[in-house]
């Protein structure tokens, strides 16, 4: 019933910049039609508080997230321009975080290692 859990979840916040709240939600419709073309995909989904954007997502494993990050490279992009990325964090097992650590450096992630012993269905 349980399984090894391999999951990776990403937790960025964006500060989106003055004026620009109605352009960076109108990319959210383009993030998540792109996403939901992965295999590896979980959960995809925005919140927002004020001018504060997170984007709730989770992946299967690194492959996921690294398959994501490419798949929706330009649309991240163009979001870039809109606002800042004020934090990410990275959570996932021990041996999934060590193949994200290079390939995500350039965007100063949190990694957060999972404690073994924890369920997954």
């Amino acid at each position: 019933m349980f399984q090894e859990d391999t999951c990776c979840t990403l937790v960025p916040y964006f500060t989106v910049n003055e004026g620009q709240l109605d352009a960076f939600k109108a990319l959210g419709p383009k993030f998540i039609e792109r996403t939901k073309t992965e295999a590896g995909v979980l959960h995809y989904a925005f919140s927002f508080d004020d001018m504060t954007a997170h984007c709730r997502e989770g992946y299967a494993n690194a492959a996921g997230v690294l398959a994501h990050l490419e798949n929706v490279g330009d649309i991240l992009d163009e979001a870039l321009k809109l606002s800042e990325l004020s934090r990410l964090e990275v959570h996932g097992p021990a041996s999934e975080i060590d193949q994200l650590r290079q390939p995500l450096a350039e965007l100063n992630p949190k990694f957060f290692v999972l404690e073994p012993g924890g369920i997954r269905r």
